[in-house]
């Protein structure tokens, strides 16, 4: 058994150093912390949301912002559409699952916002329907996804396609990146910034 558990944190540290190494990743999740900085010295706010594992996700970045990250810190507006039972399930009683997401941003999106979509397979169809409603209102979407990125990575602004197949591998690459956004975004806004 203790050969399997290496083999999982082996498989872990892969996919993590295949990131590593992928420069135009790299690039893209550069890109993506930038645009998060600007928006937040506006009056904006990034709005995450997800399935399973993936709205866990999207709920520990949202409260790693709104919280704090690091260092203690005036707060960073956030939200994870997955957190309100009454809305979730109105919404999936009145208009059904598939428009769970798209009908909130609806109502609460705005234009320069930031919509961060988690799916690992990146076909979720709440998801892709809550990217066409972000456009229509002028917000930036980003697809954190895994394999190969799924429909949300062709119609999302950027696409952050974690390079494993693997489901477990994939959401631990996720917050892994969420992680990195946070920080990035904190130290940049309330403290001395990451370097160069």
């Amino acid at each position: 058994m203790k050969n399997y558990i290496k083999d999982q944190i082996k498989k872990s540290y892969e996919t993590k150093l295949a990131i590593y190494e992928n420069d135009a990743l790299l690039s893209k999740l550069e890109e993506v912390a930038k645009l998060c900085v600007t928006l937040y010295r506006g009056s904006n706010k990034t709005i995450l949301a997800g399935n399973g594992g993936s709205a866990a996700d999207a709920q520990h970045i949202a409260a790693e912002l709104v919280g704090r990250y690091g260092f203690d810190r005036p707060s960073i507006p956030s939200l994870a559409l997955t957190t309100d039972t009454s809305n979730l399930t109105a919404i999936g009683n009145d208009y059904g699952y598939d428009k769970v997401f798209s009908r909130q941003l609806e109502g609460m999106g705005q234009s320069g916002d930031i919509f961060i979509g988690i799916s690992t397979s990146g076909n979720s169809v709440n998801i892709i329907n809550a990217f066409h409603s972000a456009k229509a209102k002028g917000i930036t979407t980003v697809a954190l996804v895994g394999r190969d990125g799924g429909e949300m990575a062709k119609i999302a602004d950027y696409a952050i396609v974690v390079p494993s197949d693997s489901t477990p591998r994939i959401q631990e690459a996720h917050i892994l990146i969420g992680h990195i956004l946070c920080d990035i975004i904190e130290k940049e806004i309330f403290g001395d910034g990451v370097g160069k």
